[in-house]
C-alpha cells in the first residue's frame, strides 16, 4: 500500500478491496483494462526493462497471433511454448505472470479466470484457450527473457497434493478422458514418492 501510494501518480488506477483470492483480483483488473493486451504482474515477480517493447514488437509483427509466450528466469531460464503437451502435462510454456501476453479480443473469446480453483485457474483458462477455442499462440526467442519470477507466492506454499488434485480435476471438467487423467494422477503420485526418496536418501 505504501509503494503504490508513493507512486500514485504513475498509476492510471488502483484499488485495495476484499477479494475471493487472486484469480477473482486478476479478473477484476481484467474488467478494468482499457488496452490492447493484457499482461498479468504478481506483486512479487519483476519485468525486465524491454519486456514490453519486445512483445508489443511481436503483436506488431504477427499480426495472426492471440497470445504470446516470453522467456523467464524462474528456478532456472524458461523458453518456448509446446502445446502439444497440454493434454498430458501443463510444462508446455514459460510462467503465466511475467511471461503471457493475450490480446483482450482474444482474452473475451475465452472468459474470465474460473476462480472455483484456487491454485492453477491459469492452467483451466489454457486448456480452453488452446484447446476449446484453438487460439494462436507463439513464444519469443530464448535470450529475449521478460522477468524474474520470484519464488514464495501462493503456487510455492501449497502442499503437492492439493496441487495434483486440482490439475486433474480441471483436466475433468475439460471432458478429458477419467482414465488418461487417472494415469496422469499415478504417474505424477510415483514421481513425487521417488523424488522424495531420492532427496531423504541423498547425503
Amino acid at each position: 500500500m505504501n509503494i503504490l501510494k508513493k507512486n500514485n501518480s504513475k498509476i492510471d488506477y488502483w484499488v485495495s478491496e476484499k477479494d475471493r483470492g487472486i484469480y477473482d483480483a486478476m479478473n477484476k483488473g481484467i474488467k478494468l483494462s482499457r488496452g490492447s493486451i493484457i499482461v498479468m504482474l504478481n506483486s512479487d515477480d519483476i519485468f525486465y526493462k524491454r519486456a514490453l517493447k519486445i512483445a508489443t514488437s511481436y503483436f506488431n509483427k504477427y499480426k495472426n497471433i492471440d497470445f504470446l509466450f516470453g522467456s523467464v528466469i524462474k528456478h532456472k531460464l524458461l523458453y518456448g511454448y509446446r502445446p502439444w503437451k497440454i493434454h498430458w502435462s501443463f510444462g508446455f510454456y514459460t510462467t503465466h505472470s511475467i511471461g503471457f501476453f493475450i490480446r483482450k479480443k482474444a482474452h473475451s473469446k475465452v472468459g474470465y479466470y474460473n476462480i472455483k480453483y484456487k491454485f492453477s485457474a491459469d492452467y483451466d483458462f489454457f486448456y480452453r484457450m488452446i484447446v476449446k477455442y484453438n487460439l494462436k499462440g507463439t513464444a519469443t526467442k530464448k535470450n529475449e527473457i521478460f522477468g524474474k519470477f520470484r519464488r514464495g507466492g501462493i503456487s510455492s506454499n501449497i502442499s503437492f497434493m492439493e496441487y495434483l488434485s486440482e490439475i486433474c480435476r480441471i483436466r475433468l471438467d475439460n471432458k478429458q478422458s477419467i482414465f488418461l487423467v487417472s494415469i496422469i494422477f499415478l504417474l505424477k503420485y510415483i514421481r513425487y514418492l521417488a523424488n522424495k526418496i531420492i532427496w531423504r536418501l541423498s547425503p
